[in-house]
């Protein structure tokens, strides 16, 4: 391993289709914990398992862990698991660390992360929604020569992205974007439809065709990896009424299953017949949950108060990490609950970059077809406290549409939990957020 391309090679040979890298500080080691952030922005960027929360230190400090699939990779090509490592999230501050890189690994570079020598470089490689392969050299190696003398890279968080060519750079993944988005711009009116994992095309008759019909335009099967969904950028149609107004409605942003509460623990029939209510179509077969909950209100449809418990809306900060989003009746019964943790997990997903595709609906016609616009908003940058904050003032609220229909005296429950948000308030969930014409 002496030279980058090599390293890189090693990597992708092993699945890795992204990477990055880190000059590494002299406290950056195994005793301290490599730092990666002030922030959580680093789990849109590496993958990982579902947060949990902990406790650290003496004061049983509230934390989340991480477990994380890392292996090192040897001057042989070969990768070796270190099955103790885990990020190590750490609210009250907030950063986030990497630790236990060392513990139980055969052939980790020891040497090189047990060290406080400055000018050390860490390189990872990212097999998509699985592993990451990482590889340390010490200063005065060739690679981290090469790293020092690369020019300046975009960055994703505190990690500063490799570009195998220029194909891979970041600035001409974003063309390829936006060129995709104009030649299904040019189309013109699509009829609504669904690519299958196999690559059958099929009809699509529902709300969500909206943004079904854009995947499949970009080859995106329903099937997909918790990835970006297209060149690093997740993409997300929503509806207009106008080409000219495209900064308006409300966006479905993630729609995660509650964790706890009696809809976790009695099930969603339990659920729906103590807390929905009549279809107000009159349908004698249907039950429903719905109307908008947003935190600090009493939502009159379903008499449930909506709450953020271990979260400080003064200081925007979390004050304990088993706390939860959670909807209470009038005598605190917890109807609902989503779990911090697992909300960290469904936020970091996918968000990193992500692409809001306005669209014109027309539901006239015997199957559903949309228009796709001639911009569309970039948006950069994210983490799981902007999240919160957003939660926490309101401007991110759940909408649900769960339903109960009863035929011949058996019951079926559709979920769908929307965490869902006004378009005026996206900007304040990322670091940038911008219009761009899809067609130059």
């Amino acid at each position: 391993m002496d030279s980058l391309d090599r390293v890189l090679d090693a990597m992708g040979a092993l699945g890795a289709t992204r990477f990055y890298w880190k000059p590494l500080a002299p406290n950056d080691n195994s005793k301290n914990q490599i730092y990666l952030g002030g922030d959580f922005a680093v789990l849109n960027s590496l993958p990982a398992e579902t947060p949990y929360p902990a406790e650290s230190g003496t004061h049983r400090t509230p934390i989340f862990k991480a477990p994380v699939w890392l292996e090192w990779l040897d001057v042989n090509g070969q990768s070796n698991r270190a099955p103790g490592t885990q990020f190590i999230l750490y609210p009250q501050y907030p950063e986030i660390r990497l630790s236990g890189f060392l513990r139980g690994a055969n052939r980790a570079p020891s040497d090189v992360l047990t060290s406080r020598t400055a000018g050390r470089v860490l390189v990872l490689g990212v097999v998509p929604s699985s592993r990451i392969i990482a590889f340390a050299a010490f200063s005065d190696s060739p690679i981290a020569a090469e790293l020092r003398a690369s020019a300046e890279t975009q960055s994703e968080g505190i990690l500063r992205v490799l570009a195998r060519s220029n194909d891979d750079a970041p600035q001409n993944r974003r063309e390829r974007l936006l060129a995709a988005l104009c030649r299904i711009h040019r189309l013109g009116w699509i009829d609504a439809w669904r690519l299958g994992a196999d690559g059958s095309k099929a009809a699509c008759n529902a709300p969500h065709c909206i943004g079904v019909t854009l995947e499949s335009e970009l080859g995106i099967t329903a099937n997909s990896l918790a990835e970006p969904d297209f060149e690093g950028w997740e993409v997300k149609a929503y509806s207009v009424t106008s080409f000219q107004r495209i900064k308006s409605g409300r966006l479905t942003l993630l729609t995660p299953e509650p964790t706890g509460g009696v809809y976790r623990h009695d099930g969603v029939e339990r659920f729906v017949e103590r807390y929905g209510y009549a279809d107000k179509r009159g349908r004698p077969d249907r039950r429903n949950f719905g109307g908008i909950h947003r935190v600090g209100t009493r939502t009159t449809s379903t008499g449930l108060r909506t709450f953020l418990d271990g979260y400080d809306i003064e200081s925007k900060k979390l004050t304990k990490t088993d706390g939860a989003l959670q909807l209470l009746d009038d005598r605190d019964n917890v109807a609902a609950e989503w779990s911090f943790a697992s909300l960290l997990q469904h936020w970091s997903r996918k968000h990193a970059r992500a692409a809001y595709v306005p669209a014109l609906t027309d539901n006239q016609l015997e199957r559903r077809r949309y228009r796709y616009g001639p911009s569309v908003m970039l948006a950069v940058g994210t983490d799981y406290l902007l999240f919160l904050a957003a939660v926490a003032a309101g401007d991110l609220f759940l909408d649900p549409g769960v339903k109960v229909t009863t035929t011949d005296g058996h019951s079926k429950p559709k979920k769908r939990n929307q965490f869902r948000a006004a378009f005026r308030s996206l900007a304040g969930l990322y670091r940038e957020f911008v219009e761009e014409a899809v067609c130059a």
